[in-house]
């Protein structure tokens, strides 16, 4: 079984594209941070990176809540894909496709951020309660 659980942050905001069968895709990337590891020149935790790509509806979402620095959890399937670098050296990559995205960041600390474009619901005054077949009892004389 093929299945991989990470929770990290954006490290760029999403890039969304579509095939031209006409499907989105969205790619970002999510640093991991390593528990109990520092990296000695600087001490920042040492971190994994992985490529994520999400498909479709789930794709086109990601490219709508998410921005740098964004806190996720993703699950799927892995795969290292090898490459050329300008430097003339082999390097790994490993990429998830995402089967779930489960955004981390809370709504309060993105919109903090500037954050979520999502509207908000609207806001309306309470209306009046029907006053048929109701009696306005004082809260002094409940028995609770």
């Amino acid at each position: 079984m093929n299945r991989l659980t990470i929770i990290g942050n954006l490290t760029r905001d999403p890039e969304l594209r579509t095939t031209p069968s006409g499907a989105n895709v969205c790619s970002f990337s999510v640093a991991v941070n390593r528990r109990n590891r520092r990296d000695a020149q600087n001490g920042q935790p040492e971190a994994d990176f992985f490529r994520v790509s999400a498909w479709n509806q789930l794709g086109e979402n990601c490219a709508k809540f998410l921005a740098k620095g964004r806190k996720v959890a993703v699950v799927g399937p892995v795969s290292v894909r090898t490459y050329q670098g300008s430097d003339g050296q082999t390097h790994a990559s490993l990429e998830v496709m995402a089967n779930e995205v489960e955004f981390l960041t809370s709504r309060s600390e993105a919109d903090s951020e500037g954050g979520y474009a999502a509207p908000a619901a609207p806001v309306s005054a309470p209306a009046e309660a029907p006053s048929a077949g109701f009696t306005a009892v004082e809260t002094d004389e409940l028995p609770f």
